[in-house]
């Protein structure tokens, strides 16, 4: 990780932090000593910032250079470069977190890396600095709408840089990761009359809908793509 990275990276973990209601730019102000237009032009990407004061900002916020880590950055006992290992999260790290912090990996999902390197990408415009691959854990709740595709106990790998409704194999529907309710569901999806169409594939589930507020876009729902389905056995 270089200096520009490390500054992307603090820049989204702070808003990941004024996002959720734990900072704001006032606090980090007294926190820092700096003046409140100065680290607003930080977030803004209007200015940069220099070593000293991201030191400063780290201690006050009692944060690590690790912690600006991405999990899915390889180890440095890696096994070659073919393989790459994706973070398994929580759904709430999964659905809200731009940086996967290496605290917030549970468990790592290794897999080839030219499969990832392969994968096509449909972002929105917010989620192009995110971390592309996390991995979720799907509960027996979980997976019951997307059954027998997805099984109890099964790990999904999701591609957070796909927040399009366009099919991404030609006659077959994508699996979305999709935001309902503060929670996180796996569906086919679809955009109808300003909302979102949620589509189990057990058809003992009803199909749900997810209301597109004012300023929003259907992609802002997405989470990712289910680009890859675990199943235990």
């Amino acid at each position: 990780m270089n200096f520009s990275q490390m500054q992307e990276r603090l820049r989204l973990e702070l808003l990941r932090r004024i996002q959720r209601g734990t900072l704001s730019v006032s606090l980090l102000a007294r926190q820092t000593g700096f003046r409140q237009s100065h680290l607003s032009n930080f977030l803004r990407c209007r200015r940069h910032l220099s070593l000293q004061a991201i030191d400063r900002i780290l201690a006050a916020q009692r944060l690590g250079t690790a912690d600006l880590q991405p999990a899915n950055a390889l180890p440095e006992w890696r096994l070659g470069d073919d393989i790459a290992r994706v973070p398994v999260v929580s759904h709430a790290t999964a659905m809200n977190d731009p940086i996967v912090r290496l605290s917030a990996a549970k468990s790592h999902l290794w897999v080839p890396a030219a499969l990832l390197q392969s994968m096509r990408s449909r972002p929105v415009q917010q989620r192009r600095s995110w971390d592309r691959f996390v991995a979720i854990a799907v509960s027996a709740g979980d997976s019951q709408p997307m059954d027998p595709l997805i099984q109890p106990d099964a790990i999904a790998l999701l591609d957070r840089h796909y927040n399009s409704l366009v099919q991404y194999r030609p006659n077959r529907a994508n699996i979305y990761a999709m935001r309902k309710d503060a929670r996180l569901k796996l569906c086919y999806a679809e955009f109808q009359l300003n909302r979102m169409v949620l589509r189990p594939h057990n058809h003992v589930f009803p199909v749900e809908l997810a209301e597109v507020a004012p300023g929003e876009f259907p992609g802002d729902l997405i989470i990712g793509r289910v680009a890859f389905i675990f199943n235990e056995h």
